[in-house]
């Protein structure tokens, strides 16, 4: 029989893993984009910062907004993403009579598993006006990030996924930055923009966490009878931001373009909801209370550029530089949320506040890409292309199913008529082509977290989830209008 002590050591680490594990697969809310977004934007490569002259320019740069006084846009794109994941994990040979480590140790390999994304639109809608005051634009219009919705099944090769402890899937997420930006002409030459900005929706996750004793006081570990189904909704998630940029022409085939997105500082209400293991000890087990807050940070982004413009055709180069170090932790704060009748827990324990450690880093992209154009009778077909290189937020040890972002290089290809003087349809196809990542199981840091651990294992010992290799791809797709109007 486990003494006073253990279980309380065993309550307080099942009622804080419950709500852990279900933040923890909740903590990518938007937090890494696939790529960037935007039907034409994408076309070029990302690089459209000192080239930024139709309403995409609330996104990239709003002193673009003056070239769009009067116009209205509206795309959607579609990102098809695939990744791979083959889990590697240290075994370590215990003692059956003494439960204690005898030495001896190994790696074993289970069976690749793979996500793919929901198809859902990811649109842009904007319009724009100027009031009647000249050299300035006002525009409202909301967009949303090109991040993939990834989902894995609950079983790989007959038996349970190797990846559910990170993620199974992010079914009923939806996010979107609505907002309001203005700018003006201060001279022929010189532009300048600002907007205010708002995130909102909400974010839905599903992943296991695992009840077994990591000593095999009860069971082996990641028992599947232990695995407990957990669900977190984060929402309404209202954080309000900004973004600020400058355009200057300082030869009439040279544009200069920079901007500044302000960080989104998320701060939501959340509900946990936990389906309690089918092993015997959580036979008469049930949680009360799923209400907690979210605290988490997404980073401020700067993008400079500067454009080639001639008569038929205009270039740029771009670097992008986004703080992902601010995302270091996710603190979540429960609202009397309590654990009730476990075998061998309190009567009644409630969870404490607890903090996830995601020590993203800072990262960048550089981008070249343009667009020229033709004539084809009454028509303007325009053409466009770029590629962007773009270095990986987050660090080896904290790579995972749940946020696989990895170094990458990015094409984009793609086209706009002008069916009219006025009407624009725009059109696009890009490709990421990743690196692959192996984590070994020394460099790995992402934890199976457990309700019931009675003893703290030796920390060489712990059983991390993410070792292994990971592999992903995407492919966005986009169409697009813009029609400018009197």
């Amino acid at each position: 029989m486990i003494k006073q002590a253990g279980r309380m050591r065993w309550a307080h680490a099942a009622g804080s893993a419950m709500l852990l594990m279900a933040m923890s697969s909740g903590a990518g809310a938007g937090g890494l984009y696939t790529t960037e977004r935007g039907v034409r934007p994408m076309g070029r490569g990302g690089a459209f910062v000192a080239g930024a002259d139709d309403l995409g320019a609330v996104f990239f740069n709003p002193a673009g907004i003056t070239h769009a006084s009067r116009q209205v846009l509206g795309d959607v794109g579609f990102v098809l993403m695939h990744s791979k994941f083959t889990r590697v994990a240290r075994v370590w040979q215990t003692d059956p009579n003494t439960g204690q480590p005898t030495g001896q140790s190994w790696n074993h390999t289970f069976p690749t598993v793979e996500g793919s994304s929901q198809i859902l639109p990811v649109p842009t809608v904007a319009l724009s006006y100027d009031f009647g005051i000249e050299g300035a634009a006002f525009a409202l219009g909301v967009w949303a990030p090109y991040s993939a919705s990834a989902r894995y099944e609950a079983k790989v090769a007959g038996v349970p996924n190797p990846g559910r402890y990170m993620l199974l899937n992010l079914d009923g997420s939806a996010l979107a930055v609505p907002g309001v930006w203005g700018a003006y002409q201060i001279t022929s030459a010189l532009s300048v923009g600002a907007g205010f900005e708002m995130l909102a929706g909400k974010y839905r996750s599903v992943s296991m966490m695992n009840a077994c004793l990591p000593d095999r006081w009860m069971c082996a570990p990641e028992a599947p009878d232990y695995d407990a189904l957990t669900m977190i909704d984060v929402g309404p998630i209202l954080a309000p931001s900004g973004n600020f940029g400058i355009q200057f022409d300082p030869h009439p085939h040279v544009r200069l373009g920079a901007s500044f997105q302000l960080p989104f500082y998320v701060r939501a209400p959340a509900r946990s909801k936990v389906r309690i293991p089918s092993a015997a000890v959580f036979q008469d087990a049930y949680q009360q209370g799923d209400e907690a807050t979210v605290e988490m940070d997404f980073p401020w982004v700067g993008r400079v550029g500067v454009e080639g413009r001639w008569e038929k055709f205009r270039g740029e180069v771009a670097y992008v530089y986004e703080a992902w170090s601010m995302h270091d932790e996710i603190k979540i704060t429960p609202k009397d949320i309590v654990l009730r009748d476990v075998l061998t827990f309190p009567d009644d324990y409630r969870v404490t506040p607890q903090t996830i450690l995601r020590n993203f880093q800072d990262t960048w992209s550089i981008r070249l890409g343009g667009e020229t154009w033709i004539e084809l009778g009454s028509y303007q077909l325009d053409l466009r292309a770029g590629v962007m290189y773009e270095r990986s937020a987050i660090p080896k040890p904290y790579l995972s199913t749940l946020t696989i972002d990895l170094d990458k290089i990015i094409v984009g290809l793609g086209g706009g008529i002008h069916v009219t003087p006025t009407w624009r349809i725009d059109w696009m196809v890009a490709r990421t082509f990743n690196t692959p990542v192996d984590v070994s199981p020394h460099e790995a840091k992402i934890e199976m977290h457990t309700p019931v651990r009675a003893n703290q294992p030796d920390p060489s010992m712990r059983d991390h989830v993410n070792a292994g290799h990971y592999e992903a791809n995407a492919t966005l797709l986009g169409l697009g209008l813009a029609v400018n109007y009197l």
